[in-house]
């Protein structure tokens, strides 16, 4: 506490002051506030506490009427002073009310002949624009207008010019970018006036729609860890440019965005792309990081960019990023961190109007559920309003095919279907999904975007841990094991995973239900089984590799693989390795050719995939008529789909035993890794560790 004591301004009527007990006098009987324009306020002492971290709480109210945007000034007995902050304030229904900004032109409208800032600052004095222009350093003071506005027209043409504002709010003065535009200096210093129409922007690729969200196969990347190693051709390695780089350079097999190609998925998911904070953006190398600790939620990453200083070629790179995928039928999800943000006190929006965007309590406490310290609140209007807006930016700026939200529990339903419905009117088939897990936050729970709330999010989907936990294993005991790493006696609950979690409703779609064994989050699938199945072979855990991953891929949901989990990817080990460098986290592609049979399976089941819609169906009514189930000796797995004319059935034995099953008909075998010799048959062979897929209707 800088000064004797602090005051807060907690609703319209109502200041709480705080005095440290170390403070001369320790108490005040009396106190005044004044208003920029001398007029004095009077405050009667409606309570008075001890609390028990040294202050005494006064609980004031105001006898007169407050005016959002003065700057008010607390006199106490002693004629000490402090500045009221304005806080929970700005959490109230009046100010809601007042100030609610329905228009779209926050930041900057530019043309040749003038160029008008706009910002959303209802509590602050003033705000300043900072710019440079023809070598000229230029100030000039921006006029607030109604529900918080203040706006400044520049009648100078502008393209290019860097700028930032100066906020004078609760007594200081703050730096500050724009956090509502694209285009940004390095390190996020300044923000950047771009000509919109000078942006050389790649044609936008129509790709043909989706049915259904299950026809996808989401393969989730790193721009910097598939592009880092060494010697496997790309010319620009950890950047938008370099990660659809064509090429073919290691003895035998291709790398980067060539392998990504041959895969066979649908849909590529980039982990954070967007402006973070623990890389230093003119020095990449020097630091590692995943990038969950946003800065900038409308401006790129500038580490990523062959130049960072230039505001436009970030944007046009990333553009290229995304034409190149859709050239090649691979769609873009990028990965969005709306729960928080990397230093709460630098934060624009923070710094605009404090508090405003994040869960705090009437005590003056901040939400944690995220443990990074600042939690974001979802729930304002202008908060709303300003990620929905963020999320229709992106995509018409980008022409991305779907959203993955990290902690997506902290945000609240309502705003994950606006969300949602914003973005299927400018795509039809764009996905939403994210992290649904109930995160202990300040939000109620009924209305957190978690598992728990599924049914009221039509639209959303959710990773399944449960899937998760069954399949592999235990995320946080690495020795407990999962069905696909030999726990047999999983096999009741593999069931109900395999549909998707609708036969027992907990989920009301498959199309919500992400199916995943491996994330970029905890230890590597190959690492977790080093440990819960110590002791075996490498060929064994091969196998095992083989069973997780056709698990994924053949259960009714979304399948939803990580880069290198069709290697037999490792992390050294390490469970989180978010700022570990490269070394840990970038893409062995020796290590991948030495595990090819691994992706050649791999690349067989996605092909089986998409090849059978009996794996994608789509509504629980489908799942109830098309899926059936049976064991051998309740240690394999007999999971029969069923879609119209298109019937597959598939073996997984997760033990060290093999079996053997009749079929009532002859099947065509389409996939096997325990390499049975027959084809049409009605004796199916599964070999210990293996999956075998057979197809009904397919024999001469």
């Amino acid at each position: 506490m800088k000064e004797p004591y602090e005051a807060y301004l907690d609703d319209y009527n109502c200041l709480d002051v705080y005095m440290s007990k170390n403070f001369f006098g320790e108490k005040s009987r009396i106190f005044h506030m004044k208003d920029t324009k001398n007029r004095i306020i009077p405050l009667t002492i409606q309570s008075q506490s001890d609390l028990y971290n040294g202050f005494t709480h006064y609980a004031l109210s105001l006898n007169g009427n407050l005016e959002i945007g003065q700057e008010y000034t607390v006199y106490d007995e002693h004629c000490k002073t402090c500045v009221a902050k304005y806080s929970h304030i700005v959490k109230t229904e009046r100010f809601a009310k007042e100030f609610m900004y329905e228009q779209d032109d926050l930041g900057v409208t530019y043309t040749p002949e003038k160029t008008i800032f706009k910002v959303w600052a209802p509590t602050a004095l003033s705000v300043n624009v900072g710019y440079v222009l023809n070598g000229k350093r230029i100030v000039e003071s921006m006029v607030r207008q109604d529900k918080g506005v203040f706006s400044l027209t520049v009648n100078s043409d502008l393209n290019g010019v860097h700028y930032s504002y100066l906020v004078r709010v609760n007594g200081e003065y703050k730096g500050v970018t724009d956090p509502y535009t694209c285009f940004s200096g390095p390190n996020a210093q300044y923000s950047v006036v771009i000509d919109p129409k000078s942006l050389n922007l790649p044609k936008k690729i129509k790709l043909k729609p989706m049915d259904s969200e299950c026809d996808a196969i989401i393969y989730e990347a790193s721009v910097r860890d598939m592009t880092s190693q060494t010697g496997i051709g790309i010319s620009h390695p950890k950047k938008f440019v370099g990660f659809t780089e064509e090429n073919e350079i290691t003895k035998t097999h291709n790398t980067g965005f060539s392998y990504l190609k041959s895969l066979g998925v649908t849909h590529v998911q980039l982990m954070p792309v967007f402006d973070f904070g623990s890389v230093d953006e003119v020095y990449p190398n020097i630091f590692y990081n995943w990038g969950y600790d946003p800065v900038q939620y409308r401006c790129l990453e500038g580490a990523y960019s062959l130049d960072p200083a230039n505001a436009k070629l970030r944007i046009e790179e990333f553009a290229k990023l995304v034409h190149d995928c859709h050239k090649a039928g691979i769609r873009v999800n990028l990965d969005l961190v709306f729960n928080h943000v990397y230093v709460k006190e630098n934060f624009a929006l923070e710094n605009m109007v404090p508090d405003y965007y994040f869960l705090m309590n009437r005590e003056g406490e901040f939400s944690n559920g995220s443990f990074c310290g600042n939690d974001i609140d979802t729930q304002p209007y202008m908060a709303r309003k300003y990620f929905i807006e963020t999320c229709k930016k992106i995509i018409e700026m980008y022409d991305v095919d779907g959203f993955r939200f990290d902690l997506m529990g902290i945000l609240d339903f309502n705003l994950m279907n606006e969300i949602s419905e914003e973005c299927k009117k400018v795509k039809p088939d764009f996905m939403i999904y994210g992290e649904g897990w109930n995160m202990p936050s300040f939000v109620a729970e009924e209305i957190r975007a978690s598992q728990l709330n599924q049914a009221k999010m039509p639209h959303v989907g959710h990773f399944s841990d449960r899937f998760r936990e069954v399949v592999r294993g235990s995320n946080d005991e690495l020795s407990r094991k999962g069905f696909a790493s030999g726990q047999a006696d999983l096999i009741y609950q593999v069931k109900c995973c395999m549909a998707a979690s609708c036969l027992d409703h907990v989920f009301d779609s498959p199309t919500k239900v992400v199916n995943y064994v491996e994330c970029h989050d905890n230890h590597t699938l190959w690492d977790k089984n080093r440990v819960c199945c110590h002791g075996e072979s490498r060929d064994l855990r091969e196998k095992r590799q083989i069973l997780a991953n056709a698990m994924v891929l053949l259960a009714q949901g979304i399948p939803f693989i990580h880069c290198g989990q069709e290697f037999g990817r490792t992390k050294q080990n390490l469970g989180n390795t978010y700022n570990r460098s490269d070394n840990y986290n970038r893409v062995d592609y020796q290590r991948r050719d030495h595990h090819i049979e691994i992706v050649e399976r791999t690349k067989e089941l996605i092909e089986i995939r998409k090849t059978h819609p009996c794996f994608r169906l789509s509504t629980v009514e489908q799942i109830e008529q098309g899926v059936q189930f049976d064991t051998i000796y309740d240690q394999v797995l007999v999971y029969s789909c069923q879609k119209d004319k298109d019937h597959c059935v598939a073996f997984f034995n997760p033990t060290n035993i093999p079996y053997d099953y009749h079929l009532d008909q002859e099947a065509r075998i389409l996939f096997d890794n325990g390499n049975s010799n027959s084809l049409d048959t009605f004796d199916i062979h599964i070999a210990a560790f293996s999956v075998v897929v057979c197809h009904f209707g397919l024999t001469a």
